[in-house]
This record gives structure tokens, sequence and C-alpha cells, in this order.
């Protein structure tokens, strides 16, 4: 479960203002600490498939994210790769 202030700190280092949630980068991020949670929830209830789905849907909208910013803006694409380390 992401917080309220999790949330707030993400929105204000990736967003322009403090209420700047629909920027892409911003979702990405808070998609990304989300995905994050479900994936160490996962790790001890392997089970749990409900979850498991929710993840996939969570992995796959952050990917069409991704694909916008490609098309749209390659270097904001590079900063958020960057950011949040999500290419090795």
């Amino acid at each position: 479960m992401i917080t309220k202030e999790k949330t707030a700190e993400l929105i204000a280092k990736f967003g322009d203002s403090p209420k700047d949630s629909g920027k892409a980068e911003v979702q990405i991020a808070i998609l990304t600490t989300r995905i994050a949670n479900l994936t160490k929830h996962l790790e001890t209830r392997k089970k749990d498939n409900h979850t498991r789905r929710g993840l996939i849907m969570l992995v796959s909208k952050r990917r069409k994210l991704l694909n916008y910013l490609v098309k749209t803006d390659i270097e904001r694409y590079r900063n958020i790769i960057a950011a949040l380390e999500l290419r090795k």
C-alpha cells in the first residue's frame, strides 16, 4: 500500500507542481512503487492469484506510459528510466 506522504513525495520529485499528478513521469513513479510493493507481497504469498493479476495489470499500464514517452519525448523517457533504475 502506498501512503499519501509517499505519493506526495513522488509528485514533488517528478512533477512540475505539488498538484501535478497527471504527468506521465509521476504516474510511472507511482506505478513503480506499487509494483515493488506487490512483488514483495507475492514473494511470501505465492498462491495469491488475484494480486498477481493486479500486478500484471499495473506492469502493463506502466509499459503503455513508457511507450507513450518514447514516442513523444525520448529525453524524458531516458530521464525517468535512469531516475527509477528500471533498466539495468
